[in-house]
């Protein structure tokens, strides 16, 4: 059941976006059996205009000391800002947005993710997520700003090593699946004044900043980390957050009812994240880790369940460089990365197959990250505290969806 779940699951990945080859690629030189395993979130993920709800996470087991031990519990707060206001028609920047036009759409999200994880037995894990998110859509030469802040879908999910990591501390790979809760408001309105003669209105904002989707999902997440030699370690992390509903019904972000496209309504899209490379332990600095390789992350322009996959949706994704930096000392680990995109592309949705049309949507040039984790130890795990001499990261935060772009 697993392993084809796996495959169905990167079968769809593939279908839509040709670069998952790279990671699936990149995978296989490091030796980690991923494509035997199920897939994965969070909240996973594009930019701008294309729904962002994940922060994202890279590495292995070793950020808070090693692999957690059964009774601990480990909290991490994660941080995620991007500005998107470059408009794309597939991989082509729409250049006349910003400079002919002036009509750009300039989303900010600020969004913070509280994870907690309870480790069950030394294989088996649970965590829960909850994403809170504030975020602004602004268009170049319009006076109106839509504001939006709230907590977001919370996740909750089950985690579990493939290998005993008593067995295997030089590699591994952790498997979870949960439930996506629908928590976040999807239908916030702002009373605004479009100058229009009418005076101010309730007006819908526009689905990219909502907190949530609106709908139930399943995530999906594997963490895969090996230990190479001279203090490196190559990791691949990933989630996929396959939804179970096909339409956002309590508002209509549109009064032109089209029976065929369903474009009135949001669709609720799946969203997924790729995370591989390598981090290094920098020497005579003990617990401090440079990490380095791409992010890719986006909303896919079916969904993975079965569905008609009509209504608005801007599909599409982001591939970016990440480098970035962790420190552990004791119970701790802080962390931060960077983000500068190198490929772009809004993707035809399926509507827009059925038209003959091609959407737009806005991306960021950047994409910052930060967390701090901390590690409470059972009573007698208290004395195992250390900076580890390896690159430090934690299996037990991958990404899980959360809210809104």
């Amino acid at each position: 059941m697993i392993p084809f779940g796996l495959r169905s699951i990167l079968s769809c990945i593939r279908e839509r976006e040709a670069i998952v080859n790279f990671f699936v690629r990149t995978l296989t030189l490091a030796g980690i059996a991923v494509l035997m395993a199920f897939i994965p979130v969070q909240n996973a993920w594009g930019q701008g205009c294309v729904v962002s709800r994940s922060n994202g996470a890279v590495g292995g087991p070793e950020s808070t000391g090693g692999y957690l031990a059964p009774g601990d519990i480990n909290i991490n707060i994660g941080y995620r800002h991007q500005f998107s206001f470059r408009h794309f028609v597939g991989d082509v920047e729409q250049k006349q947005r910003i400079d002919v036009l002036g009509n750009q759409v300039m989303n900010k999200l600020n969004l913070e993710n509280i994870g907690i994880t309870y480790q069950i037995t030394s294989r088996f894990s649970i965590t829960a997520d909850l994403p809170v998110m504030s975020a602004s859509r602004h268009t170049h030469n319009s006076p109106i700003t839509y504001t939006t802040s709230g907590i977001g879908d919370v996740a909750f999910m089950a985690n579990g090593w493939v290998w005993n990591p008593k067995e295997n501390t030089r590699g591994n790979l952790q498997l979870g699946v949960g439930l996506l809760l629908p928590t976040g408001k999807s239908d916030i309105a702002n009373v605004v004044d479009a100058f229009d003669g009418r005076g101010p209105q309730a007006r819908y904002v526009d689905y990219s900043i909502q907190p949530g989707q609106g709908g139930w999902g399943v995530p999906f997440q594997w963490v895969a980390y090996k230990n190479l030699p001279w203090g490196t370690q190559f990791y691949f992390n990933g989630s996929y957050t396959a939804m179970v509903q096909d339409l956002n019904t309590s508002y209509q972000r549109s009064t032109t009812l089209n029976p065929v496209t369903l474009s009135q309504y949001t669709a609720i899209s799946d969203q997924y994240l790729l995370e591989g490379g390598f981090a290094h332990a920098v020497p005579r600095v003990r617990g401090l880790t440079a990490t380095f390789g791409p992010r890719w992350e986006g909303v896919p322009a079916q969904n993975l369940f079965p569905s008609d996959n009509r209504g608005f949706r801007r599909p599409g994704y982001a591939v970016s460089l990440e480098p970035g930096v962790q420190y552990s000392r004791g119970r701790s680990v802080f962390s931060a990365e960077v983000g500068r995109a190198i490929k772009r592309d809004r993707t035809r949705s399926y509507p827009d197959r059925l038209t003959g049309g091609h959407g737009d949507a806005a991306f960021a040039d950047w994409v910052w990250l930060a967390s701090y984790s901390y590690r409470f130890p059972t009573r007698r795990n208290q004395t195992a505290d250390h900076d580890s001499a390896m690159p430090n990261h934690t299996g037990a935060e991958a990404a899980t969806a959360g809210a809104g772009c």
